[in-house]
């Protein structure tokens, strides 16, 4: 799980804002019934292909994960950022700044593309504390496994404003290092019915006034959301 996108509220529901996303667009393709299953990131894609579950939530769509699944539309397009302890005692600017110091950690989720991102960037291997969650990769940057967790800046906004306890604060990556990205749902590249409905949902509903004010109630600025014009060009 992983707020804003997809988690628990108070009372134990789904919620999050693709999930809200999804189940107003699988209504108006007229699926209501649906079943949310939680899975640890790794286990996504091959879920998906081993008929697991249907769809999944956003993931961020590259030419490498285009091989194995099929994405709709974007939903979001998003920058990184680098969850760090109050002070940014590690003095973080990006991921560039953090390839220089080879005294810094940094946490990153197995598969995600952040992993890949930090890679490119210059971390080597032996400074990388592979994770499963995001609890557990917050959780390393808390005890001082790691220096910073590279994920979306908005998730981590997400996670800070649940615990705004925790003496962590973010360090937004710059675009010039790392553009926004575009986030889709995802398909098994067989099921193109529901991809194809989905898109046609997703062409009408995003960049409504509906939508943004569904976006609006998970911290979503205008900046974020792809409208159906964009999602046209993609």
């Amino acid at each position: 799980m992983e707020p804003p996108f997809n988690y628990r509220n108070e009372t134990g529901d789904v919620t999050g804002c693709d999930v809200e996303l999804a189940k107003v667009i699988l209504a108006m393709i007229g699926i209501r019934d649906i079943e949310f299953i939680e899975a640890e990131f790794s286990q996504l894609l091959p879920g998906l292909n081993d008929n697991l579950w249907d769809m999944t939530t956003g993931l961020f769509d590259t030419a490498e994960r285009r091989k194995i699944v099929a994405f709709s539309r974007p939903i979001w397009a998003l920058p990184d950022g680098l969850l760090v302890r109050k002070g940014n005692p590690g003095n973080l600017a990006g991921y560039a700044s953090a390839a220089k110091n080879h005294e810094i950690t940094l946490a990153a989720i197995r598969d995600q593309i952040q992993h890949r991102m930090i890679m490119e960037a210059g971390v080597s291997d032996d400074r990388i504390l592979i994770c499963e969650t995001y609890d557990e990769a917050a959780q390393a940057v808390l005890d001082g496994r790691a220096d910073a967790y590279a994920s979306v800046a908005m998730a981590h906004l997400g996670f800070l404003q649940q615990n705004p306890e925790l003496d962590l604060e973010i360090v937004t990556v710059s675009p010039k290092e790392r553009p926004a990205a575009p986030g889709a749902f995802a398909f098994r590249p067989s099921d193109r019915e529901l991809q194809s409905a989905v898109d046609g949902a997703l062409l009408h509903y995003l960049g409504s006034d509906e939508h943004r004010a569904l976006m609006r109630n998970f911290g979503f600025d205008d900046q974020a959301l792809v409208n159906g014009e964009a999602g046209r060009a993609n």
